[in-house]
């Protein structure tokens, strides 16, 4: 959980609704089929849009910023490095302007390509 300070009072920001986010934002990107879930046997799910934060793994830093983990799919014949980028970027600029929370890094895991 990320706690924002200020003279007013204390926001506190769940992972769910970090997790939602970086979700939201990342399959809004070109070439993203979808958030990619993976089970305890290695069998890979593609989640629906409801269910779409158990692709997302966030980890909390001492200095109030995020790290977050993201596991997707991407469309046949895009360039996977360029999909990724844009994601990095996407999801960077909407947490910290929707939530507030500086994000240290994003890293992405493309699963599989779904054609």
């Amino acid at each position: 959980m990320v706690n924002i300070t200020n003279e007013k009072g204390t926001i506190s920001i769940t992972s769910e609704v970090l997790t939602y986010l970086a979700g939201v934002a990342a399959t809004s990107c070109f070439g993203v089929k979808g958030m990619i879930s993976r089970s305890k046997e290695g069998v890979m799910q593609l989640l629906r849009r409801e269910s779409m934060s158990k692709g997302v793994t966030v980890h909390f830093h001492d200095d109030g910023s995020i790290s977050l983990e993201l596991h997707i799919g991407v469309d046949q014949g895009v360039n996977m490095s360029a999909v990724a980028q844009s994601i990095m970027k996407e999801v960077s600029y909407k947490l910290s302007k929707s939530a507030g929370v500086p994000v240290r890094r994003v890293d992405v895991f493309i699963d599989t390509i779904i054609g």
